[in-house]
């Protein structure tokens, strides 16, 4: 006679996601062999009176691609990138913004660059916008995002003190050129690896005595005329907006970076569940193992 085997049913795992606003360690669940991520690191802080707009922070992602190998019940971890400091003092540019990494991978996304006050804008994930003058915009890291914005001719004696705009990582920053208008921070990127779409790491505004400017859409600080400048969203990786006019006017700061881990769907299988009394007839009778 056959024997009977307890009958078998498939158990479909859902998705897992789990978002870092600041350091820690991602442990793997037990079923995980692979996952997608998106690690942004910290925006570039923005120059001080009048400023060019920090770079959005570095913008990696496999959402929809190829997944990352990763051992199961194992913990990794993970740094959040803070943003970029403010210029502060007359004339000061900002910080670039700081990497965020995820080791399972390992992923390194590079923070955003400097806005300059007189000189050209820093590069980074994506670069920062140029300070009045005629002076480049800052270079992005290949892959992560778009070049800051360059001025031309923004300065004596036009009386023109107008900055370029932070790059993002969807757009480059805008370019300024004897104009009193600020140049608009590059947008970001949108994500929908929460569920719903997201836009992150958009570029600065860039600093102006005359007509302002917005930042980046994904968390990019817009640019003032005769106020400090506005940090980007915090846990974006927004660059920061251009101050504007003179001292004691500062920069606005770099928003901190994210890192957000989805570990995808997997199934198991286990086996059927029978009652005692069933298992018992089963057994006198030969009939289970």
């Amino acid at each position: 006679m056959s024997r009977l085997i307890g009958s078998q049913y498939t158990a479909v795992l859902s998705a897992k996601t789990t978002t870092f606003t600041s350091s820690g360690t991602l442990t793997t669940s037990p079923s995980t062999t692979e996952l997608e991520y998106l690690v942004i690191a910290g925006g570039g802080g923005a120059g001080s009176g009048t400023g060019g707009g920090g770079g959005g922070g570095g913008y990696l992602t496999n959402l929809g691609g190829t997944k990352t190998p990763v051992s199961a019940d194992t913990g990794y971890a993970i740094t959040i990138g803070a943003g970029g400091a403010a210029g502060a003092g007359d004339g000061d540019s900002g910080s670039i913004g700081s990497n965020s990494v995820s080791a399972a991978g390992p992923i390194t996304s590079t923070g955003g660059g400097l806005g300059s006050h007189v000189s050209a804008g820093g590069a980074g994930g994506s670069g920062g916008g140029a300070g009045y003058g005629s002076n480049s915009g800052g270079a992005a890291t290949p892959g992560q995002g778009n070049a800051g914005g360059s001025t031309t001719g923004t300065s004596a004696p036009t009386g023109l003190y107008t900055c370029g705009g932070g790059g993002g990582a969807g757009a480059v920053g805008a370019s300024v050129s004897a104009s009193s208008n600020g140049g608009a921070g590059g947008v970001g990127l949108s994500s929908s690896i929460t569920g719903s779409p997201v836009f992150r790491a958009g570029g600065g505004g860039g600093g102006t005595n005359g007509t302002t400017a917005a930042g980046g859409n994904g968390g990019g600080g817009p640019s003032v005329n005769d106020a400090n400048g506005v940090a980007g969203t915090a846990n974006t990786g927004g660059g920061g907006g251009g101050a504007g006019t003179s001292a004691p006017r500062t920069g606005g700061a770099g928003g901190s970076g994210v890192v957000i881990i989805k570990e995808t769907d997997g199934t198991w299988v286990a086996g059927g569940v029978w009652g005692y009394k069933q298992v018992f007839k089963q057994a006198v009778e030969g009939n289970w193992r």
